[in-house]
């Protein structure tokens, strides 16, 4: 199958490369496919495995013999074809993709959902209603996201907004492409329905994912870049509109309104955030240009604007550190201390609750403050003459194999103290760096410190991020719109390398492979970066290759996973259908203690694996129910004959859920016989019999619908609002679980839940199953503080670094004025 599905991507990928557009187009739509191929394989390969089962299904309940070698006879066809379909299907994409720019055609329109007067076959009018359906419920769900995606493929086919029906990626133009694959399979109506449920279960429950991806990649081209979704909401009549300047906390409220997204993408693929946004907040930023169109060369207006307002906010807290540090100093007016005085701890924790971080983010604050000592110690003794920054590159290009040979741990504090010995060394004693890279490497310094705060001290990628220091000091100071510039390739493997040893991450998450590529990636700019940040980008796109194979592994590992999640949530909702069916009838006939146990323990299984086979609406279920109350008309009373007829359908039903002979005869006997009597076997002897035997389903013995077992206790307010939540959740959404006292974490994504049993599964980083949990007990633990949902702005490493930076220094700006006010 995989072979199959190779041999029609590159053919996919050929009609692409061939299609009459421009270059820069013709590229996107491949990176368009390609993710559409990454998103999409994994399931229609298991449209066909469910298919096939559902075949089976249908043969297996088929109500005469020639029903049922139909159904054989399609399962034969289905294994012909099966191989084909996913490689079809994204062939056909691959069409509509290159077909872009040509006027749609007449007939391609959705079917309306009332069959028109047409000379056309019934059964072409019921495809074309199911396929609509389908498509109108995905439409719905995927709103936004369809109308931001529709914006940018008419940027690219350079034409009006494409709407849903016309969009190659849309639910109807995925529907049309299943149509056409359906008939290529060659069967029947009925199992091509049967198509059709099965790959809106599989396929289209991925679509809003892939839509989402497709979303980022083009903003990430520059197609649209700043494009959001806004829906027109109504005024209300009775609400009067306001002239006048707006109060500031209606703007808070509109944003406190509009909360972010939780994360469901898997490692390397989370949305990046914009670093000239959290700059730039709370300054009046240009309107005329987008930080994200920056690269190397003139500043733009906006990336000029986001590094004046950094400059600003770290000039203003490293004069309050000074200032500090001379209070600090010794009566007799000596030199500075280069340590962080006694008069900071205040500072520190003022910048430390505005980043959110434990003790440990004093760092960034102590190595800001050291480099503003040492700053006052050196304009103490002689005049400073900064340096050119083509010195400071030199200097750092000679540190740049001497820290990789070292391999010793080193803060970014002592690289600035390194670079500024051996600049005074080449250029005398009052040489110094200039503002801008002394700025440039105070900022990097204090980034590098949050995010050594969320790496493991003892893994493998510290010291990753340790031989990485230099090269990125050069990329820092050789680019002035390194922290202001979105996707800096420079940035985007650091973030790589930190998140491999993040602290969210359990034993069981690390991946060998992974972290050979990295040191692999790290030698490669140690030994090659000489300013050209194409070294950086080609370093970062081999390992995103591993990522991407690795997310493709644990999508299929969790998909099966979650497979067996669905098949034990059937398996729960029929035994607890089989228990209410019990207990109703013990209630209402009241038949003897040892016949309540033996419907509790024998037959309950005998009516859970025929809801699981036949359906609760099926023939078979109703003469099942019949049955029990039967049972339970004999058995109440001790009067009577017993019901032969009755005794061997309840030995037949007990012998197919996998009872012995005789066990199968003596609890037949009971639940025929008025009162439940048997002279043949003791009650001791059958009691100990069933005590030993296994369950259906593996279960303790215990329906669903046990009435002894006590009733949970009521949820708080606050609870509640959490469990509404929870059930509202996308699947894939990260969580981090709180494991001990100190803090610690661990990420874990949620990869189903039913709102049936309430059961939660977690998986980790590989797809692996780590932990299942009850949609009420998460509740109770957000409740405490001990389970946090990751959102999208929160889930890359180095953008939450970042923004905590952000906020330390503007913590530490602001307590700037107040010693002049006081």
């Amino acid at each position: 199958m995989s072979g199959t599905t190779a041999t029609s991507s590159s053919q996919a990928l050929a009609r692409l490369a061939g299609a009459p557009l421009p270059e820069r187009v013709r590229h996107l739509l491949q990176a368009v496919h390609g993710i559409a191929a990454q998103v999409l394989a994994p399931p229609l390969q298991l449209t066909m495995m469910q298919l096939e089962r559902e075949l089976f299904g249908l043969a297996e309940k088929a109500r005469n013999s020639q029903v049922q070698a139909d159904a054989y006879a399609q399962i034969r066809q289905l294994g012909v074809h099966a191989a084909e379909f996913p490689g079809g299907f994204l062939d056909a994409l691959a069409d509509a993709l290159a077909r872009l720019r040509e006027p749609p055609a007449p007939g391609s329109a959705a079917a309306p959902a009332k069959p028109a007067m047409t000379l056309v076959t019934d059964s072409d009018i019921d495809r074309d209603i199911v396929l609509h359906e389908m498509a109108r419920r995905e439409s719905y769900r995927a709103q936004s996201h369809l109308q931001l995606l529709g914006q940018r493929f008419g940027v690219l086919a350079a034409q009006p907004a494409f709407d849903a029906e016309r969009l190659p990626v849309g639910p109807h133009g995925l529907c049309r492409i299943l149509r056409a694959c359906g008939e290529r399979l060659g069967l029947n109506l009925e199992a091509q329905r049967q198509l059709y449920h099965v790959f809106e279960r599989q396929a289209l429950e991925r679509h809003v994912e892939l839509l989402d991806r497709l979303n980022i990649l083009l903003a990430r081209e520059g197609v649209l870049p700043g494009l959001v979704y806004i829906p027109y909401l109504p005024r209300p009549a009775g609400q009067r509109r306001t002239v006048g300047v707006q109060p500031a906390g209606a703007a808070r409220e509109g944003q406190a309104a509009t909360a972010p997204r939780p994360l469901t993408q898997w490692q390397g693929q989370a949305p990046a955030a914009s670093w000239a946004d959290a700059a730039m907040e709370g300054t009046a930023a240009p309107a005329s240009s987008t930080p994200s169109a920056a690269g190397p060369g003139p500043a733009s207006p906006a990336t000029a604007a986001g590094m004046a307002s950094l400059h600003e906010l770290l000039d203003a807290a490293r004069q309050l550190l000074a200032q500090q540090l001379q209070s600090g100093a010794g009566p007799g007016g000596g030199a500075a201390p280069t340590s962080v005085p006694a008069s900071l701890p205040s500072l520190a924790g003022q910048a430390r609750a505005a980043a959110g971080g434990p003790p440990a983010a004093t760092a960034p604050v102590a190595e800001l403050a050291g480099m503003a000592a040492t700053l006052q110690a050196a304009t103490a003794s002689a005049p400073a003459r900064a340096v050119p920054s083509e010195a400071v590159m030199d200097v750092l290009a000679r540190l740049q194999p001497q820290g990789a040979a070292a391999g010793t741990r080193r803060s970014f504090g002592d690289i600035q103290k390194a670079l500024l010995s051996q600049v005074r060394a080449e250029h005398g004693d009052g040489a110094a760096l200039s503002p801008r890279d002394s700025n440039t490497l105070d900022l990097l310094g204090m980034l590098y410190g949050q995010i050594q705060r969320e790496v493991r001290a003892d893994g493998p990628a510290s010291d990753l991020l340790n031989r990485l220091q230099v090269p990125l000091a050069r990329a820092a100071v050789g680019d002035e719109a390194f922290f202001v510039r979105d996707q800096h390739p420079a940035r985007e493997l650091l973030n790589t390398v930190a998140e491999s040893g993040a602290v969210w991450l359990g034993e069981d998450d690390g991946d060998p492979a992974l972290l050979q590529k990295l040191g692999e990636a790290v030698d490669r700019v140690v030994a090659e970066y000489q300013g050209d940040e194409a070294v950086f980008a080609a370093a970062n796109r081999q390992v995103q290759s591993h990522l991407q194979a690795a997310v493709r592994k644990a999508e299929v590992t969790e998909r099966r996973q979650i497979e067996a999640a669905r098949g034990k949530e059937r398996l729960e909702a029929a035994k607890q259908l089989a228990g209410r069916t019990i207990g109703q009838l013990c209630r209402a006939a009241a038949p003897p203690k040892f016949v309540q146990t033996l419907l509790h323990e024998a037959w309950s299984d005998v009516l859970t694996l025929t809801l699981l086979r036949q359906g609760e609406d099926s023939e078979e279920w109703r003469q099942r129910q019949e049955a029990t109350r039967r049972i339970g008309e004999i058995t109440a009373s001790a009067d009577g004959a017993a019901d032969p007829a009755l005794q061997g359908q309840i030995e037949e039903s007990l012998l197919q859920v996998g009872y012995h002979a005789d066990e199968a005869g003596a609890i037949a006997r009971r639940l025929s016989t008025p009162g439940g009597e048997d002279e043949i076997t003791s009650r001791t002897e059958l009691a100990a019999r069933l005590k030993a035997r296994a369950r259906l389903g593996g279960g303790d013995g215990k329906d669903g619908a046990d009435p002894q077992a006590p009733p949970p206790p009521g949820r708080t307010p606050a609870e509640e609002g959490h469990y509404r939540q929870l059930r509202t959740l996308p699947f894939g959404t990260w969580f981090e679980f709180t494991t001990n006292q100190q803090g610690d974490t661990r990420r874990l994504r949620l990869s189903w839940y039913s709102l049936v049993t309430d059961n939660a599964l977690f998986v980790n980083q590989r797809g692996q199953k780590m932990a299942e949990h009850s949609l009420d007990a998460l509740a109770r633990l957000m409740a405490r503080d001990q389970l946090r949902i990751v959102t999208e702005d929160r889930g890359r490493l180095i953008d939450r670094a970042w923004q905590a930076t952000v906020r330390a220094l503007r913590s530490l700006a602001s307590g700037h004025a107040a010693p002049e006010s006081a």
